[in-house]
C-alpha cells in the first residue's frame, strides 16, 4: 500500500518564513504610515536645554531631564570615577555576582530621600514596576488601577495574571466600587503620582484612605514626581502629607521612582517596608534574571541626591516656569487640566494624529523641538504635543514659546 503523501508534508522552506515574516512587517508600517502612526527614530545630539537635530539646534521641549542632572558636572565626576575604579558593568545578576557596595549605597540613600525601609535598584522604571506586580498579585488578587497609568504598570498586571479593572481617569468613587467587589484575594490598588501624558496628580490622601477601608496594597509610581515636587524634591507624597503614610496604608504600600527624568540617569527603584523588598529580591524575576546596574550609573544616583539637596533653587525654576507657559496657554483655550502642583508636563492637545504631526512639524521649523505624542501612548482622537519643561530654560525662551503657540486649531 503506498504511503499517504499527507503523513510526509513537504517542509516549508526557511526562506519562505522570513520573506513572508518581511512581508508581514513592510504591510503593518505601511498601515501605521497610513494612519499617521509610524515612528521613525531620530538621530539627535542633546546639550542641554538645545538639542541638535537635522543639524539646526532647537530648544528641547521633548526630555524629562526637569532639572538639567544629565549634564551636572557632579553626576558626570561621580559616574566618571566609579567607572575608572569599577569598571563599565556590574558582571552578573545581584544575586550571582553583581551586587557591590556602591549599588547599596545608593538604595541606602534613596531609601531615606523616599522615607522607607529599604530601596532595590533595577535597571529601569519599566523593570521596576514589572517586578513589584509580578511578584506581590496573581492569580486570585485583583488589581485595581486608573485608566491612565504607565504602559508599564498595566504591562505588570496582566502578567501577573490578577485580574485587572480600570477605573476613569482620578474617579476614586468608580475605583472604590471595584474594590468592595471583590471577596476573595488581595487588593491592589495602582496610581501614578504626577501623570506622564497630562500632568496632572493624583489624590494620594483620598487613595491611603480607600485602601485603609478596603484592606489595599496602595501601589504608587513617582516617576514623574520624584525630584521634582515637595520640601526636599523627593515627590507628590511628601507634597501631599503622606510620605510614609503611603508604605502603612491598607495592608502596606510600595512606591516605585526612576533615575531617568529629574535625576538625570538610568534605573527604576522601589521603596517598600523591609520584608516586601526582600521577596521582591526572591522572587522578581526582572530582578533575579538581569545584570545589575552598572556601578557609574549607581554612583550618579547618589550624586544626585546631592543636587537636589544642595541646589533647591532648581526645582524652584521649574516650577516657575510651569506657572509661566501653563496660565497663558489656558487662557488661550488649550484644554490644560488644572493643577494645585507646577508640574513641568504641559499637554497641547491637537486632536487626530495628523494634527498633532502639524503642529509639532510648525513647532520645529520655529525652533522647537518637540515630537508629537499618538496612540497608543494616548487614546484616539488626543493626539497631542507634550511640552516637557525643564529648569535651565531661559525667560527669553518661554516668551518665544509663548509667542509661537496661539489658540488650539491655529497651529503654532
Amino acid at each position: 500500500m503506498p504511503a499517504d503523501p499527507r503523513n510526509n508534508p513537504e517542509p516549508t522552506p526557511a526562506v519562505s518564513v522570513a520573506e513572508h515574516l518581511r512581508d508581514l512587517s513592510e504591510a503593518a508600517l505601511r498601515d501605521l504610515d497610513q494612519a499617521n502612526r509610524l515612528r521613525p527614530l531620530r538621530t539627535v545630539q542633546p546639550e542641554g536645554r538645545i538639542i541638535h537635530d537635522e543639524g539646526r539646534g532647537l530648544l528641547n521641549l521633548a526630555s524629562n531631564d526637569y532639572l538639567g542632572l544629565s549634564q551636572h558636572r557632579k553626576l558626570i565626576e561621580a559616574a566618571t570615577d566609579a567607572t575608572q575604579r569599577f569598571g563599565v558593568g556590574a558582571g552578573a545578576s545581584r544575586l550571582v555576582s553583581g551586587t557591590q557596595p556602591i549599588h547599596q549605597q545608593a538604595e541606602h540613600r534613596f531609601a531615606a530621600f523616599k522615607h522607607a525601609e529599604a530601596a532595590l535598584l533595577l535597571a529601569t522604571g519599566y523593570t521596576a514596576n514589572l517586578a513589584v506586580l509580578t511578584t506581590l498579585a496573581g492569580p486570585d488578587d485583583l488589581v485595581v488601577m486608573d485608566k491612565l497609568v504607565h504602559a508599564s504598570l498595566i504591562d505588570a498586571a496582566r502578567i501577573s495574571d490578577a485580574q485587572v479593572r480600570t477605573f476613569p481617569h482620578l474617579n476614586l468613587e468608580r475605583a472604590e466600587q471595584l474594590l468592595a467587589r471583590h471577596t476573595t484575594g488581595r487588593r491592589f490598588l495602582v496610581t501614578d503620582s504626577v501623570f506622564s501624558m497630562d500632568g496632572d496628580c493624583a489624590d494620594l490622601p483620598a487613595m491611603c484612605d480607600l485602601a485603609d477601608r478596603h484592606g489595599a496594597s496602595l501601589i504608587l509610581d513617582e516617576a514623574h514626581g520624584t525630584g521634582v515636587l515637595g520640601p526636599d524634591g523627593s515627590g507628590l507624597a511628601f507634597a501631599q502629607g503622606v510620605a510614609q503614610r503611603v508604605y502603612t496604608c491598607g495592608t502596606g504600600g510600595v512606591v516605585i521612582s526612576t533615575a531617568s527624568k529629574a535625576l538625570g540617569g538610568l534605573g527604576g527603584i522601589i521603596t517598600a517596608a523591609k520584608p516586601i523588598i526582600e521577596m521582591i529580591i526572591n522572587k522578581a524575576r526582572p530582578f533575579i534574571y538581569s545584570t545589575a546596574v552598572p556601578p557609574g550609573q549607581a554612583a550618579a544616583i547618589s550624586a544626585a541626591l546631592d543636587v537636589i539637596r544642595d541646589e533647591p533653587q532648581r526645582r524652584h525654576r521649574l516650577a516657575e516656569l510651569s506657572d509661566q507657559v501653563r496660565k497663558p496657554l489656558t487662557e488661550r483655550g488649550w484644554p490644560i487640566t488644572g493643577n494645585a502642583y507646577p508640574t513641568p508636563i504641559i499637554p497641547l492637545v491637537a486632536g487626530d494624529e495628523a494634527d498633532a504631526l502639524r503642529l509639532a512639524k510648525s513647532l520645529h521649523a520655529q525652533g522647537f523641538f518637540a515630537p508629537a505624542i499618538r496612540p497608543p501612548t494616548v487614546a484616539p482622537g488626543q493626539s497631542r504635543v507634550r511640552l516637557s519643561l525643564r529648569s535651565d530654560l531661559k525667560d527669553d525662551d518661554i516668551a518665544r514659546l509663548l509667542g509661537v503657540v496661539g489658540k488650539p486649531g491655529s497651529g503654532a
